[in-house]
């Protein structure tokens, strides 16, 4: 059985080119850990003709479910030993989040939503209009329909020729995953269900008339996440330095700072933060250059600082 480790140790490419998996359907409460659960006790779960009964769910939302689960990167896909097709199985980033004694079985801190939205991005990808319009598209204010011509413009460079309508789901399915105005007049709202609209990435503007992405600190995102996902982010760039420059943190295509929409003191802070009681990390300034610095391998450092939060270990609080 294939497993991902939480250390990766090469640089895979940013995103795969694809559209429209998720069969219209944004994650739902519940869809991932029961996705998990599932998958952990019988591989093949999504291969069976019973996995309707068993997820509870109607066909196109086991497809749905699958989906998210290994785009989320807490299942991936090998092949079955009955050769009847690819089953899923826990990666090391799944086991730990979502297992019986996991970090956050039941995703109950809005800590693992940042954390899961941080690895839905990372590389590899596999949600190509989330990667375009969380890292390459850059207008502050825009409608639905500046998104699909956005979009488009960036899908007409791709190989493979993509379809206008799964473009248009895909830009139905991100708003409704992350605009959290559930009563703002001329909004159809569906999207209750989904706990990603936590995280307050996307709103609706004043008139109701334009979608704006929400810049700067966000109340919920706990500084351990952010500098683990910092670390991480470096360990990715697999150039062995010891620090990495806060002006890639927040402006390089897949960085942190992209990803959750943060501004320069929103990552410093955080940084500062967790160096109180992490001595293998701190806020550097070399020559007006402000850097991260770590004395140790980064991606080790991630996921010991994860550990220690889900543990409760937050002696700067």
């Amino acid at each position: 059985m294939k497993q991902t480790s939480l250390l990766i140790e090469y640089k895979p490419s940013p995103c795969n080119p694809v559209f429209a998996r998720h069969e219209t359907f944004h994650p739902r409460f519940g869809w991932l850990k029961k996705g998990f659960d599932l998958a952990q006790k019988n591989p093949s779960i999504f291969l069976q003709d019973d996995a309707l009964i068993q997820l509870g769910v109607g066909k196109n939302m086991v497809n749905s479910i699958r989906y998210w689960c290994h785009a989320f990167k807490i299942l991936e896909e090998d092949t079955d030993i009955s050769g009847k097709g690819r089953s899923s199985f826990p990666t090391e980033f799944g086991s730990k989040l979502l297992s019986e004694n996991g970090w956050d079985s039941f995703l109950e801190d809005p800590a693992s939503l940042w954390l899961l939205h941080w690895n839905l991005l990372k590389p590899t990808c596999e949600a190509a209009s989330w990667y375009y319009i969380f890292n390459l598209f850059r207008e502050n204010d825009f409608t639905n329909d500046d998104l699909i011509e956005a979009l488009t413009d960036y899908a007409k460079g791709l190989k493979n020729s993509i379809a206008d309508n799964s473009l248009k789901k895909d830009i139905t399915c991100l708003l409704r995953m992350y605009v959290n105005n559930r009563n703002k007049k001329g909004f159809v709202e569906d999207s209750i269900d989904c706990p990603f609209n936590e995280l307050g990435l996307i709103h609706l503007t004043e008139d109701s008339r334009y979608f704006a992405f929400r810049f700067g600190p966000k109340f919920n995102l706990p500084p351990e996440i952010l500098v683990a996902t910092c670390l991480e982010y470096a360990s990715l760039e697999n150039d062995g330095a010891k620090t990495i420059a806060i002006s890639r943190l927040l402006y390089n295509l897949g960085s942190p700072g992209m990803v959750f929409k943060l501004t320069e003191s929103a990552i410093c802070d955080a940084i500062e933060k967790v160096a109180k009681y992490d001595r293998s990390i701190s806020l550097s300034d070399s020559s007006g250059l402000i850097q991260l610095s770590f004395n140790e391998d980064p991606a080790k450092l991630s996921v010991n600082i994860l550990e220690r939060y889900y543990q409760g270990d937050r002696r700067w609080r």
